[in-house]
């Protein structure tokens, strides 16, 4: 749409409405689309680009007058009749994209071609933080993004970062997590306030972000700053991410207290959350994806006049409707997970709408895709029995860390992590030996691979606990101690041609045709082709004396595409200790502790952990452990999550109170747990609903194993795969086998 046309229609539109709408509240304002068409005449002479900034500063000037009477109306039945209103911007204030029937354009608190007001974004966040229902938060953040889409859709890609916190797609290595004692330095310098006053009140809060927003209200100034937008405070916080060197903690300071003395209203809590590296209001990022979903069905971003849409859902069946935003909805997570980098979807999304987003956002060499994850499984006739008449291979699992390797077309290397994580400048000695491996053929490729510790000495595989002592960051070849052998397992990417549909089977022959091992650095993993029973058995035996966790079982040619961040069925992984009991471990999320006695006074005696569901986007209690710590272990436990105490739950955790901990944990920390198996239970909430109505699952006989600290909070295990541990169970299955038996002889 032509710029020309697009503020005619604003001009008819929005003012119509707008006027409409105050019209009981304003009769001594004459606004209506006759002034736009009269002063369009009188300047029929005038150049074209005249023309076109009359037109805009004439609507955005009635668009304002019809805001800030509004302003002053609501701020005058809040302060009982004072009819002052100290500055514009302060029309943010009452900036609610929570209303019934929203209007991208009338309810917005900015004009056409405006930098959204960081105000915006920052109601947006606290309509969410107060808001519990997960269908209510996306509708919210939808209507918040249709009227970015609308008025400055060059602030969508900065909305979308600042919603998710982060400062760029995944792999840009600036992260902000400042050191909450540095924030609060910040804050006390601008505020007046002392050290220990901030420090009192965020004990008693718990939350640094309510207690700046608090300190700053009651800051008195003689000028108000310039107000703060979307763009300049997302620049602001990669400008501080970046900061190092001599000083840089002093001058991190002094950037944040710039941006914190420009703040009014709840800005100031949005901002420090964002600088601490937690937004704390629950919204997860596939959250963020579907809520970009809805608006862009909702008010479509590549519209053209004269068929300009806010609405789309109006005068459409509410299901065809719902079936449309599922549609557009899996088209932009199915892209996201091949291209996760909101810096090529956003454009696309903007300029062509989402059906072009398969085409123009593609698997390439440089860009992380998630990985694709197993089905556990607990034994080699449930195999058998899954992959009955396909063929399949059985892999050695490794005991290590994934490690995906890009090799780009101008002949740099990446190494990313399985969520993603650049770990480049942790494997030196990966990247200088990478290249010896490649035939001359190929130019650029992605590399699905397991990096695992190795005894050079003994020849043999050392355990992941070993692989985790190297430096994470920075590490320089001449230091390291603990060497690595690479074994490739799956290639995803080749010279600019994308693989993952193809067959597991054409995959591999094309990993061991256009690459090579080295002794003791790079190997293909050991594998196997078979279909009985005793040659699985022998292999699995084998993979352990090995030092493996077990085996990977694959299909060959049935369904054997790779599916990018799915745990399929067409992998399946059989551990070791897979083979009684519970049929898998459980990464699970502590969020709770308590009080120990006796010879644990002192420390915590026991732990509170929970599962993630991530359709509701909460915390799901599932059991208490409080066995199978060393002193040692529970010393270090202890001390650990004494840095991480809040004073009340999330309102995202879902628990019952006859098992409220002492004292509550933000979630910072999975652990890997072992069960005897999984029962129903009315007190733990963990799938609830997805087996039993009114009953979640819980752990029977937990056992710590170990930090995973290769996984963040959100990639813990889902609740719907408890449900499925839950019922892949011997004795569920022959419950219901009977259960079945006995309702047929009954029918």
């Amino acid at each position: 749409m032509s710029q020309r046309s697009l503020l005619s229609f604003f001009q008819k539109k929005t003012l119509s409405d707008a006027t409409n709408s105050e019209s009981n509240n304003f009769q001594n304002k004459d606004v209506n689309s006759e002034i736009s068409i009269g002063k369009k005449r009188k300047r029929e002479d005038r150049s074209s680009d005249e023309d076109f900034l009359e037109a805009k500063l004439e609507i955005n000037k009635q668009i304002a007058d019809i805001q800030t009477e509004n302003s002053k109306k609501q701020i005058n039945n809040k302060n009982n009749g004072m009819s002052y209103l100290n500055n514009e911007s302060e029309i943010g204030i009452f900036f609610n994209p929570s209303k019934e029937n929203y209007d991208p354009i009338k309810d917005a608190c900015w004009k056409y071609d405006e930098r959204v007001p960081y105000l915006a974004l920052a109601k947006t966040l606290q309509k969410i933080e107060e808001t519990s229902a997960r269908l209510k938060i996306i509708d919210i953040l939808s209507n918040y993004f249709r009227s970015v889409i609308i008025l400055s859709k060059n602030d969508l890609l900065f909305s979308v970062y600042l919603c998710i916190n982060k400062l760029g797609p995944v792999g840009n290595n600036q992260e902000l997590g400042i050191a909450d004692m540095h924030l609060m330095k910040a804050i006390a310098q601008c505020t007046g306030r002392t050290l220990f006053q901030i420090k009192s009140d965020v004990a008693r809060n718990g939350d640094l972000g309510i207690v700046a927003e608090q300190s700053r209200s009651n800051q008195k100034i003689m000028f108000r700053p310039k107000a703060l937008t979307v763009q300049t405070v997302f620049n602001q916080l990669n400008n501080i991410a970046s900061i190092s060197g001599h000083s840089a903690i002093n001058k991190k300071i002094d950037k944040i207290q710039a941006l914190f003395v420009s703040c009014q209203d709840c800005e100031a809590r949005f901002i420090i959350r964002s600088l601490a590296g937690k937004l704390r209001i629950g919204l997860a990022e596939q959250s963020v994806i579907q809520a970009l979903a809805l608006a862009c069905t909702l008010t479509s971003p590549n519209q053209e006049y004269p068929s300009l849409i806010l609405n789309a859902s109006e005068g459409i069946p509410s299901e065809i409707f719902k079936k449309k935003v599922e549609e557009e909805l899996l088209i932009l997570k199915t892209t996201y997970c091949e291209c996760p980098n909101f810096n090529k979807i956003i454009p696309v999304l903007l300029e062509k709408g989402i059906k072009a987003l398969p085409q123009l956002c593609k698997i390439t060499s440089g860009l992380p895709v998630k990985p694709m994850l197993a089905k556990p499984t607990k034994g080699i006739q449930e195999i058998l029995q899954r992959f009955d008449g396909i063929e399949f291979t059985c892999e050695w699992k490794y005991d290590g860390e994934r490690a995906q390797i890009h090799i780009l077309e101008d002949g740099n290397i990446k190494i990313y992590s399985r969520n993603l994580e650049d770990n480049t400048s942790k494997y030196p000695d990966i990247i200088s030996d990478i290249r010896s491996i490649v035939k001359s053929d190929v130019k650029s490729c992605i590399l699905d691979t397991e990096a695992v510790a190795w005894d050079k000495e003994q020849k043999k595989i050392l355990p992941f606990q070993v692989l985790s002592t190297r430096k994470r960051k920075s590490a320089n070849i001449d230091e390291i101690k603990i060497q690595v052998c690479v074994y490739l397992f799956d290639l995803l990417y080749m010279n600019g041609e994308s693989l993952i549909q193809k067959p597991f089977i054409e995959r591999r022959k094309l990993l061991r045709e256009y690459f090579q091992e080295i002794e003791e650095k790079f190997s293909f993993v050991k594998s196997i082709d078979t279909n009985t029973l005793e040659e699985v058995q022998e292999f699995l035996d084998e993979s352990v004396k090995g030092n493996c966790e077990g085996l990977m079982v694959k299909t060959l040619k049935f369904e054997a595409t790779y599916e990018i961040a799915k745990r399929s069925h067409n992998w399946l992984k059989l551990k070791k200790d897979y083979l009684e009991g519970c049929g898998d471990t459980l990464d699970l999320v502590v969020i709770g502790g308590y009080l120990g006695k006796g010879k644990r006074t002192g420390h915590y005696g026991g732990f509170l952990l929970a599962s993630y569901d991530s359709d509701n986007d909460e915390y799901q209690t599932i059991c208490k452990i409080g066995t199978g710590f060393s002193d040692e272990t529970l010393t270090k436990h202890s001390e650990f999550f004494k840095q991480h105490i809040i004073p009340k739950p999330k309102s995202y955790y879902r628990y019952d109170a006859s098992h409220e901990p002492d004292h509550w944990f933000d979630p910072v920390q999975v652990w890997e747990i072992k069960c005897a198996d999984l029962s129903l239970s009315p007190i733990y909430y963990s799938a609830i609903g997805l087996v039993f109505p009114e009953k979640g699952i819980s752990l029977r006989f937990p056992r710590f194993l170990r930090i995973r600290e290769d996984k963040i909070t959100k990639e813990a295990t889902s609740s719907q795969q408890v449900a499925e541990l839950y019922q892949n169970q011997d004795q569920i299955k022959n419950l219901t086998k009977i259960n079945d038996k006995f309702t047929n002889e009954n029918f």
